[in-house]
């Protein structure tokens, strides 16, 4: 009996030992990481400079501007496996802490697209001091509130070699709507259900065109659904954003990304958009059918256990599939 006993108690322990040793494996990526320090006029900034492990002259260099919320430099690990592709291909890449958060200076809910925009130029700036970095094949990737971001960038910084951008947003309001609407019906809501959320974000938006406190907004608030104080000073500040017009700033290479189970954009009117402003010599659109608006595959998107399943045990299948190849292809084209 104890020598069953002994026997199981090896057997589960190798099978932890290994069960650990392939998590870390899976966890493990071909490039090297870099924590920074950027000081600015503003205050400082931090993130992480990932370069390839081996490389030779100077190398691209893609600067990440991050979607909406509390987002760290590495998107709780979610951008390594891009970052890798990005490593692969020659590319090194740099990724920021929003304000507020890893150590930077400030509140990213205190900002403005505008504000966002010049922290990334900040950063630009000082990787062009880099000796590694090719200062002519700096390019943007960006995810959804990117879309109000990068192209502010890019008309004041008109020598990137390119930008990605990935389920952008177009006009904050048009969005919203729009995001509504299909989460209700996505969740199975009647339209009378779906009438009167409308009618009430209409009351919300009307508060904010006249410029209303957040004492005015909670004397109409719905308990379930309740903005906190520092959201709400965001969104009065933001919810006017529109890159419509601004899109005529590109200039070079611009490569939209869109999911078709994308239900916080209208990937329809976002890619209408796009290819009405810019350039068909500069435009290319890639569709994945089955990405949502983070590019997560649809299987991984329709179950929250099965997403953290994946990020755990297999964090490169978290993405679509072709989504990462995809991006790797754009940057390979561009000349170094």
């Amino acid at each position: 009996m104890k020598k069953y006993i002994k026997l199981t108690t090896w057997i589960i322990t190798g099978l932890v030992v290994a069960g650990f040793l392939f998590v870390l494996k899976q966890h493990s990526y071909a490039m090297t990481e870099q924590k920074i320090e950027i000081e600015t006029s503003q205050g400082k900034l931090t993130g992480t400079l990932i370069l390839p492990e081996k490389y030779s002259g100077n190398i691209g260099l893609v600067v990440f501007v991050h979607g909406d919320g509390p987002i760290n430099d590495t998107y709780d690990d979610a951008y390594k496996p891009l970052w890798e592709k990005f490593a692969s291909a020659g590319y090194a890449s740099l990724s920021l802490n929003k304000p507020g958060i890893g150590g930077a200076s400030g509140n990213w809910l205190e900002q403005s697209m505008e504000d966002r925009a010049q922290e990334t130029i900040s950063a630009i700036n000082w990787a062009k001091s880099l000796p590694m970095i090719d200062t002519q094949s700096i390019g943007l990737w960006g995810a959804s509130q990117a879309g109000w971001v990068i192209p502010k960038i890019v008309r004041e910084v008109p020598d990137l070699a390119f930008s990605i951008l990935v389920s952008p947003a177009v006009n904050w309001i048009s969005q919203g709507k729009y995001n509504t609407r299909a989460e209700m019906k996505q969740d199975g809501l009647s339209e009378h259900e779906i009438k009167v959320k409308e009618h009430y974000n209409a009351q919300v938006l009307q508060l904010l065109n006249e410029r209303a406190s957040y004492e005015d907004y909670l004397h109409i608030a719905q308990s379930e659904d309740l903005i906190p104080r520092e959201r709400w000073g965001f969104i009065a500040k933001n919810y006017q954003s529109d890159a419509t017009e601004e899109l005529s700033y590109f200039n070079v290479p611009v490569h939209l990304v869109l999911g078709g189970q994308d239900i916080n954009v209208d990937i329809e009117e976002t890619e209408r958009i796009y290819r009405d402003k810019i350039p068909a010599s500069l435009l290319s659109v890639s569709y994945f059918p089955d990405a949502d608006h983070s590019m997560l595959s649809k299987k991984n998107a329709a179950s929250p256990l099965r997403t953290f399943l994946t990020a755990v045990l297999f964090p490169r299948q978290l993405v679509d599939n072709q989504y990462l190849n995809d991006l790797t292809q754009f940057i390979q084209i561009q000349p170094l």
